[in-house]
């Protein structure tokens, strides 16, 4: 998995949900509309435009208090189902997970990161599944043992028992997840030992953009391509003009640690002969780069050291020889902040391989500023409010797909969904991008019968545009399945955050969970309502 975060563009994001959903609500309007002319004549469409008053008229008119009081009646009910059970099971994984987690003596910081991705699997593979069960169950059991009618009797709207379910099951869980946080917190900081305890912090990062030049010095869209199938690292040759150039953006004297520039790298050597084994890596050399002042200042050499932190303190004050090669060499001290940083606040950094015959290859999350840490607990509640936000999104899919059909129908559907907005995202992504060869499902089942491969150019005739109109209708279908179901995946990144020992990222990984999850509020809301409203509480 490449571990490169992307900022998150929210107003790209506000622009297609406002688009989907606008799309979604005038297509179901039309059809409601032409449903209830075919069936009720002009009284028909007087009903639709009432029931979509309707919605709006009980939003209106919620009240806190109704809402609090079927939460708490809620609540009550999944106690008594024994939902705090699922403590005992908690309780049991880690007393016997310290057996089974050791690791390398060498590498205290792999045995942290096992640690930290065992816990928080733990708390979301127990607790979402629960809330899952829960939120699908509910519902459909209430009415099949008529117990809802002793709430649907009181003045209490549809709206308020759908939004009451949802408020109750995400304070349970909340209150659980808070448990299970607290004591997985504990548990991690008793674990590790005293040796990896450094390893144990969030660190916080400004990642660059990245560039290359080839071995004559010209600029390049990439580095040499190794052979490596993952492409997601470009090599640079030694003992050429071949560099990565890092330019970082917005970098000021905050950043500094003790009075030092700290930075990290994790490079990777391709050797094209063994070389000097002994010196543990291959040396490169880091060059800073004002282009508006002409000032190039070189660090001395450093010698890169695989599948380790490499962590690199330079000296705010840098000393480079001017005139070299005449007899009276003056030395010239520059400030990194105050001299190498330009005008617009950027720092540019230049990687060079310094051995003929080997490539040190690097991509952009392969070099950052380090500035000063944050604690491990802050990364972690980061972490555990990534775990809190797809629970609250079960729960609110739970809840509406339980107003429309049964419970053991609402448990697989929901999990459908789920495991699909977690495993399939990235794949349907590629279908609809046309960069996959044969993505069609019609055109996929012709080449196979016909024995023709993905190359070959389909012959002209009706059976082409026959397969072009149905692969595109269903390419249609999963563009729409793609905007409804929602990516699960995005949660899943900020535990890789704290694994690999960073601090969340609010821009690439905080602010998409809370906006995909904070999406689907009012489209629950509306199916959950009126799925409610039509249906038959009377039937079992």
């Amino acid at each position: 998995m490449s571990f490169d975060p992307i900022p998150f563009n929210w107003l790209e994001a506000l622009k297609h949900f406002a688009f989907v959903f606008g799309s979604s609500m005038v297509i179901a309007l039309v059809v409601c509309l032409v449903v209830g002319v075919i069936t009720r004549g002009t009284k028909g469409f007087v009903d639709v435009f009432r029931g979509v008053l309707d919605f709006f008229v009980q939003i209106i008119h919620i009240s806190p208090r109704r809402i609090w009081s079927l939460s708490v009646l809620t609540i009550r009910e999944s106690l008594r189902q024994k939902i705090l059970f699922v403590f005992i099971i908690f309780a049991v994984l880690f007393m016997f997970a310290g057996w089974f987690l050791a690791g390398a003596a060498d590498r205290p910081d792999l045995q942290v990161q096992s640690y930290i991705d065992f816990v928080l699997k733990a708390i979301s593979w127990l607790v979402i599944p629960i809330m899952l069960l829960l939120a699908c169950w509910s519902l459909p059991e209430d009415i099949r043992l008529r117990t809802i009618h002793t709430v649907v009797t009181k003045p209490v709207y549809r709206i308020e028992i759908v939004m009451g379910r949802m408020l109750g099951f995400t304070v349970l869980g909340t209150a659980i997840l808070l448990v299970m946080g607290g004591v997985g917190y504990i548990w991690i900081n008793r674990q590790v030992p005293d040796t990896a305890k450094e390893s144990l912090v969030s660190k916080v990062p400004i990642y660059g953009d990245i560039s290359f030049t080839n071995r004559e010095g010209a600029p390049a869209a990439s580095g040499i391509n190794v052979g490596d199938i993952w492409m997601y690292r470009s090599y640079i040759e030694g003992a050429t003009k071949a560099r990565a150039i890092y330019k970082f953006e917005g970098v000021d004297e905050s950043d500094a640690i003790d009075d030092k520039l700290n930075l990290q790298a994790s490079f990777e050597a391709f050797r094209t002969h063994k070389g000097d084994m002994e010196k543990g890596g291959i040396l490169y050399e880091l060059t800073f780069v004002n282009e508006d002042k002409g000032l190039r200042v070189d660090t001395s050499p450093m010698i890169n050291k695989e599948y380790t932190e490499n962590r690199l303190q330079i000296d705010r004050k840098l000393s480079q020889k001017k005139n070299e090669g005449e007899a009276d060499q003056e030395v010239v001290t520059y400030d990194i902040f105050d001299d190498l940083v330009d005008k617009d606040g950027n720092l540019t950094v230049e990687v060079a391989c310094l051995e003929a015959g080997q490539l040190l290859g690097m991509a952009r999350p392969d070099l950052f500023i380090r500035t000063p840490d944050r604690s491990f607990m802050v990364g972690y509640s980061k972490a555990i409010l990534g775990i809190w936000l797809p629970m609250v999104l079960v729960i609110m899919l739970g809840v509406t797909v339980s107003c429309f059909v049964k419970g053991p129908v609402a448990i697989l559907t929901t999990f459908t969904v789920v495991m699909v907005g977690f495993m399939s995202k990235e794949y349907m992504n590629e279908i609809l991008s046309g960069k996959m060869q044969a993505s069609g499902a019609i055109e996929a089942w012709y080449r196979l019968l016909t024995h023709m491969n993905s190359q070959t150019e389909l012959p002209n005739g009706p059976v082409k545009g026959i397969i072009v109109v149905v692969d595109g209708g269903i390419r249609n279908f999963l563009w729409l399945c793609q905007q409804i179901i929602p990516n699960f995946g995005i949660f899943s990144n900020m535990r890789e955050y704290v694994i690999k020992g960073f601090d969340v990222s609010w821009s690439a990984a905080l602010l998409p969970g809370l906006l995909t999850t904070a999406a689907y509020i009012l489209p629950c809301l509306l199916i959950s309502f009126y799925s409610l409203k039509l249906r038959e509480l009377e039937a079992k």
